[in-house]
């Protein structure tokens, strides 16, 4: 008897012990640089954010950065049904959503992370340089249908392709430059950003609409290596970006009362000389000391900012660089 009672004691000593041991491990903790998080991206931006987490999990590699890359609505429902704690979009959160996030006891934080530009690509053979803002919104909304109605011209109809009918680079030319007009029949949709740049080359009376960031990006080409792209960024040298696709031309755009017409240098989207331009937002509601507010930190951060630098697009809070589109 007094044997099976040692036993029973032992027993459960030992497994007083192990529970001990387990809840001291904490293998699942989640930390500003562990763990791991979900967050939902414009599509838009998907380029630049992709960047951001292979460095950030580069840097930190028991953290682990799930994006979904969507439209800016989903990434908004996402948010306020909390089925993410992360977003980045093309705008800050309305005073609305704000309040809704505070009624589920979420404080937001949000920050501008870059001022995004919207660019106009056509192919090479296509002689035209310089739209008005004026003759955008006539193109968009099928009131300009054909290129020898801008100029002199055998290019024939004007198409313009966008890289999805619901991508948030609709929604700006839309709520920008159509004064609530409807689009005309000229314009289409691609599955893709890739599917504009291939439309575009393929059409020479073709204007592809994307953001500035994918002119930087080589569609084909193999990225340079992980660890050098970060010692590149952790380094005090001047952030260098990466050359623009040749097999387009971008166009330059001016206001209707000016004469100047710009392209999208960075220089001209952060002092606003280029006029097609908006702000790039990323909002959490992840806890101080959580992944998700890690992540926050690195992205609007010095590093981040870099990331940001050398895509071609004018980060938050760094100085402009004059980088060729020619």
């Amino acid at each position: 008897m007094i044997d099976k009672i040692k036993m029973a004691a032992l027993a459960v000593a030992v497994a007083a012990g192990l529970a001990g041991c387990m809840k001291y491990e904490k293998p699942n903790s989640d930390t500003s640089t562990s763990g791991t998080m979900t967050m939902v991206c414009d599509n838009s931006f998907q380029n630049i954010m992709e960047q951001e987490i292979e460095v950030f999990e580069f840097q930190y590699p028991e953290a682990h950065v799930l994006a979904r890359y969507a439209t800016e609505n989903i990434a908004i429902d996402s948010l306020m049904k909390l089925n993410t704690k992360t977003i980045v979009i093309p705008r800050d959160l309305t005073k609305d959503e704000v309040k809704r996030l505070r009624e589920k006891r979420f404080i937001a934080k949000s920050k501008k992370i870059a001022i995004d530009a919207i660019a106009l690509i056509v192919n090479p053979a296509n002689p035209a340089d310089i739209l008005t803002v004026g003759e955008i919104g006539e193109i968009l909304t099928g009131k300009l249908r054909d290129w020898n109605e801008i100029s002199p011209s055998d290019l024939g109809e004007i198409k313009v392709v966008f890289d999805s009918s619901y991508s948030s680079t609709v929604k700006y030319m839309r709520d920008s430059l159509m004064n609530g007009e409807p689009f005309g029949p000229n314009i289409y949709a691609q599955d893709s950003i890739t599917g504009v740049f291939e439309a575009v080359k393929a059409t020479k009376g073709a204007i592809g609409v994307v953001g500035v960031s994918w002119l930087n990006t080589d569609l084909d080409a193999t990225e340079i290596p992980t660890e050098q792209l970060a010692a590149e960024l952790a380094s005090d040298e001047p952030t260098q970006g990466k050359a623009v696709d040749s097999s387009v031309k971008v166009l330059k755009v001016r206001r209707d009362d000016q004469v100047e017409a710009y392209k999208p240098y960075q220089q001209y989207i952060y002092d606003g000389s280029y006029p097609l331009f908006r702000q790039i937002y990323m909002v959490t509601v992840g806890a101080n000391g959580g992944l998700n507010h890690g992540f926050y930190s690195f992205v609007t951060g010095r590093i981040g900012q870099k990331i940001i630098l050398r895509t071609g697009i004018m980060p938050a809070v760094f100085s402009p660089q004059v980088v060729s589109l020619e």
